[in-house]
């Protein structure tokens, strides 16, 4: 970003709109994910000088905010649309209810997997036992699997992946919905 003119200069309610409406723009062309959207948006509401806005942008192309009188992030002479709101995480109610609920066994073999796997390195390198003791280890994951299935203890990671695209589509829902209204606006 350019020299930022009297960073020292406190911002106004607009000015802060502008740089909300910059990033909203970088997120838009993929330049920046949600999370980061999330985290740079906070940090742009508790601002207080164009310094600190400026720090934002260091790393982003055009548009960034803008500074002055009417400032405004849009190229056209309209009016800041009201502020879109951030797309907050679901709430642990609807996590719990999107993951499988595991048993008592389920719970006790994941956690036992590790442990045995670390006995059994432990007791080969120092020599307490044989190499045949990996077997145990081997043994306890495979069954493991056979009980409730490939993957039990990785049962999350494609439900972060769809969470993560369900955002991104509702970021995107709620940008064009926020654009078809500022054509509407007279």
């Amino acid at each position: 970003m350019t020299e930022v003119p009297s960073p020292q200069l406190r911002i106004s309610d607009q000015e802060r709109e502008s740089a909300l409406n910059a990033l909203g723009e970088h997120m838009s062309a993929g330049r920046i994910d949600i999370d980061e959207f999330g985290e740079r948006s906070a940090r742009i509401t508790a601002a207080k000088t164009r310094g600190e806005l400026g720090e934002l942008f260091t790393d982003l192309p055009v548009p960034h905010p803008v500074f002055g009188v009417g400032a405004t992030a849009a190229p056209e002479p309209v009016a800041p649309p009201p502020r879109m709101p951030v797309p907050q995480p679901a709430a642990s109610g609807e996590m719990a209810a999107r993951q499988p609920e595991w048993s008592a066994g389920q719970r006790a073999v994941a956690a036992l997997i590790p442990l045995v796997w670390i006995a059994a390195i432990a007791l080969i390198a120092t020599g307490a036992a044989g190499w045949p003791v990996i077997f145990a280890p081997i043994a306890l994951t495979a069954v493991g699997r056979a009980l409730w299935g490939k993957g039990f203890e990785h049962h999350d990671h494609h439900h972060r992946h769809d969470r993560h695209r369900e955002r991104r589509e509702e970021f995107r829902a709620m940008r064009d919905e926020h654009r078809r209204q500022r054509r509407l606006d007279p």
